[in-house]
């Protein structure tokens, strides 16, 4: 059984409240209508990913994109990115990186790491809807395993 892209469920790491609008907004003008579930900080999105007990099957099953933004208050985005590919029950999941830096670095860090889009903010709207579109095509040929009961 294959999810469509609208019934995948888009995670935002994201502690600038005005970005995060900004995200969202471009978001659903790009004719996108997923939920949105915000996070402002690494701990709480991770307990989101991970579950009660840390071992990521809470996430069995779930169709979810991760937009993470690099800077956050108490952990960096690489951290977190790291975490979520290292982990088999997440490490599916499309991650698109959302960051201030254009670092060549940075950027190859999070390609290695395992990021599948990096996006530039303030975040443009054409390279957003471009990064988009690529995801749902990551989506249209992801199979996404049932959960194991």
């Amino acid at each position: 059984m294959t999810h469509d892209t609208q019934s995948a469920c888009i995670v935002l790491i994201e502690d600038d409240e005005g970005h995060a609008r900004l995200i969202e907004k471009n978001i659903r003008r790009s004719g996108a209508t997923n939920d949105i579930i915000p996070f402002t900080d690494g701990t709480s999105a991770l307990a989101y990913l991970f579950g009660p007990d840390g071992s990521g099957r809470a996430s069995m099953g779930r169709a979810l994109l991760i937009l993470l933004d690099l800077n956050l208050p108490d952990m960096t985005g690489t951290d977190i990115l790291a975490r979520l590919k290292a982990n088999p029950c997440t490490k599916r999941f499309p991650v698109v990186v959302l960051t201030t830096t254009d670092d060549r670095q940075e950027i190859q860090r999070c390609y290695d790491l395992g990021a599948n889009v990096y996006i530039t903010k303030p975040v443009n709207y054409e390279s957003f809807a471009a990064a988009i579109r690529k995801l749902e095509l990551l989506f249209s040929v992801m199979q996404i395993p049932e959960a194991v009961a």
